[in-house]
């Protein structure tokens, strides 16, 4: 049975991007959110073989170490053409440095070594998981994901990580080129577009108000 979430929770990143994104969906319920680099918490590895396991293990390190209720992202691009790469290690592409500048250059480049130029061979889709824990070991879990396709040269200065190469279906911009309400604001100011509101939207009916 699911378990309301209130008071205060550990964001389980150390990626302002998320962090922000996060703060942002969680407001509007009355929860404050730390985040577990405010907490100087360490970033467990994650070892696990899909975003829903490395997301457990993320929440699970948070309310061990923080002693309350925690939420960890797990999320990353998986591209057709690429047998799904990057996926889980979709962060590691861009390095110790985070250059998803260069991240992104590499998805283009492997792209091109496999002849994908044309749209539909450029399919992808952005997918989030997000995990709750709680210090009893009692836990969460919800699954969102947004498809469309990814464009070359990116565009947009808005957004983090491969946002401005990936075009969702049904849109004229990508997630680089929009504000952050038009990404991940919620009914009934914004449409739940990204993969991680969509997410948020399956835990909130479960575990918010």
């Amino acid at each position: 049975m699911a378990r309301r979430l209130e008071g205060r929770v550990v964001i389980a990143t150390h990626n302002p991007g998320k962090l922000a994104e996060m703060r942002d969906l969680l407001a509007r319920y009355g929860v404050k959110a730390v985040s577990a680099s405010e907490l100087d918490l360490i970033e467990p590895k994650e070892t696990g073989a899909s975003f829903a396991e490395n997301a457990r293990i993320k929440a699970a390190a948070a309310t061990a170490g923080a002693e309350l209720p925690a939420l960890a992202d797990d999320s990353g691009l998986v591209v057709e053409a690429l047998d799904g790469e990057p996926g889980i290690h979709s962060a590691r592409w861009a390095g110790t440095d985070k250059d998803f500048a260069r991240a992104m250059r590499l998805v283009e480049e492997k792209l091109a070594a496999r002849g994908a130029t044309a749209p539909e061979r450029r399919r992808a889709a952005f997918v989030s998981v997000l995990a709750l824990a709680w210090p009893d070991g009692h836990g969460e879990s919800f699954e969102g994901r947004v498809e469309g396709t990814l464009i070359w040269p990116p565009r947009g200065t808005r957004g983090f990580g491969y946002d401005p190469m990936f075009l969702p279906d049904g849109h004229q911009r990508t997630f680089g080129e929009m504000s952050a309400e038009e990404k991940h604001g919620l009914p009934p100011r914004g449409a739940g577009l990204s993969h991680r509101a969509r997410a948020f939207m399956a835990l909130a009916e479960a575990c918010l108000d």
